[in-house]
């Protein structure tokens, strides 16, 4: 009986050190898209590069170590939070584009009809991330691939003039502010690894504005100890994806920034997202306190999110000038 329990837990502590062994190797995170991957094969057509950059992030969350992890019910997949988080803060990032390549990019004005195959990915794209059943999410955003590339496809065929992509300041600054909001919020989050005392700025610089219900003049904002690697790796995710869309923009909207003199402001913020992809050293999201001995992490990475965020206002400003 004694020989048998120590078997059993021999295999038991080896099956834990297979799945560990696992669970590290698909933690690995997907490298950003490069520049050539956008450019190859495009022959100049404008939008190609902001469409491919959108296929190819959802193509390496979908085809990365382990393949789309959120959905996963199964050791080891269900113990892991980091990755389904990196995947959930990407994929927040690709509905956004979606969204507004549906609205602004693919529509030369407000009374235009919408495309029919962005309109169909863009809502595919929209499933629980965690859905494992029919339909799964992972066979939905690979629908949304397909839609994406037949968009692509006809829109540089130079005989169908159904489908277009409009690189104007107009168009880009409306993604821009979703951009804003998103960083904002990112950067909100990760400041409060460690806690602090917000002053309520809901109705500032409205004097009628209101609200529906009364807020606190200040509150006490600190993000759970065990939710903070999880916030991390979200806003990694996020910044990842976005970098990936940044170096796209640089390409397809090249006309417009030259033209408002804003080519800096846009490399500044890839230059900012490039620095939230540095390479994590240790084995668990540190949260020492402002000025402890300890690292921040997620002050860390709050202050590239934060500049990568300014450096985005002063881009919708120059935009949005004459």
């Amino acid at each position: 009986m004694q020989i048998t329990w120590k078997k059993v837990t021999g295999v038991g502590l080896f099956l834990v050190l297979i799945g560990y062994g696992v669970s590290v190797w698909w933690s690995i995170e997907p490298d950003p898209i490069s520049p050539q991957q956008l450019t190859a094969s495009n022959k100049n057509i404008v939008g190609y590069a902001t469409t491919t950059s959108l296929i190819l992030t959802v193509e390496n969350l979908l085809d990365k170590q382990g393949g789309w992890l959120s959905n996963d019910v199964m050791p080891p997949s269900i113990f892991m939070d980091n990755m389904p988080a990196f995947e959930y803060g990407a994929l927040e990032q690709a509905r956004d584009l979606a969204l507004i390549m549906r609205k602004e990019f693919s529509r030369s004005q407000s009374q235009s009809a919408a495309d029919k195959d962005l309109g169909e990915a863009q809502s595919k794209l929209n499933i629980d991330h965690t859905s494992w059943l029919v339909p799964s999410a992972e066979s939905e955003y690979r629908d949304a691939i397909k839609l994406l590339k037949l968009y692509r496809a006809r829109m540089m065929d130079p005989n169908n003039q159904d489908a277009q992509f409009y690189a104007r300041a107009d168009n880009l600054n409306e993604w821009l502010k979703e951009v804003q909001k998103r960083l904002g919020s990112m950067s909100q989050r990760l400041s409060a690894s460690v806690g602090q005392e917000r002053l309520n700025t809901d109705l500032a610089g409205d004097n009628a504005a209101r609200q529906s219900t009364p807020n606190l003049t200040s509150h006490q904002v600190k993000t759970s100890w065990w939710k903070i690697d999880d916030v991390f790796y979200e806003s990694r995710g996020a910044s990842w994806a976005l970098l990936n869309f940044m170096r796209a923009v640089e390409v397809d909207f090249a006309d417009v920034l030259k033209k408002k003199n804003a080519e800096v402001s846009l490399r500044q913020i890839i230059r900012e997202l490039e620095a939230t992809q540095q390479t994590v050293w240790s084995p668990v999201v540190l949260n020492g306190s402002g000025f402890g001995l300890v690292a921040n992490h997620s002050l860390v990475m709050a202050n590239y999110v934060s500049r990568a965020n300014a450096a985005v206002i002063d881009l919708t400003n120059l935009l949005s000038q004459g």
